[in-house]
C-alpha cells in the first residue's frame, strides 16, 4: 500500500487480511443490526497494536461507521417531519447503501494492497 495512510512497504499477508476482516466486519450490521460499528471497533481494538497500518485502517473504519450512524440518525429525524420526508428518505437510503458498499470496496482494495480512505467521513478518532 503506497500512500500516507500506510507505510510504503508492502504489507504482510496477515496484516492485509486483518485489515480486510476489519472492513468486512462492518457487514455484521446487515445481519445483526448492531455489528456495523461493533465489528470494526472490536477488531481494531484487539489488533491495533500489531501493526501501524491496522491501527490507521481501524480508525478510518470506525470513523466511517460513526459518521454513517450520525447521518442515519439525522435521516431518521428528517423522516418524521413532513418536509423532511423529501430529504430524509433519500438520505436514509443513501446512508444504507454507503454503509454496505464502502466496506466491501475497502476490503477489496486492501486485499489488492491498495490504499483506501472512506468518503463522507468525519475524523472522530485521530
Amino acid at each position: 500500500m503506497t500512500s500516507d495512510l500506510y507505510s510504503t512497504e508492502e504489507l504482510p499477508d496477515t496484516v492485509r487480511n486483518t485489515i480486510s476482516l476489519l472492513h468486512l466486519s462492518a457487514l455484521l450490521g446487515v445481519f445483526t443490526g448492531i455489528g456495523f460499528l461493533v465489528g470494526p471497533l472490536v477488531v481494531w481494538w484487539l489488533k491495533r497494536d500489531e501493526h501501524p497500518a491496522i491501527d490507521e485502517a481501524g480508525k478510518d473504519a470506525v470513523n466511517f461507521q460513526i459518521s454513517m450512524l450520525v447521518l442515519g440518525l439525522v435521516a431518521a429525524v428528517l423522516c418524521i417531519t413532513v418536509v423532511g420526508v423529501i430529504v430524509g428518505v433519500p438520505l436514509a437510503i443513501g446512508v444504507g447503501i454507503a454503509a454496505f458498499v464502502f466496506p466491501i470496496i475497502a476490503a477489496v482494495r486492501t486485499t489488492n494492497d491498495e490504499d483506501y480512505r472512506y468518503p463522507f467521513t468525519h475524523r472522530y478518532i485521530k
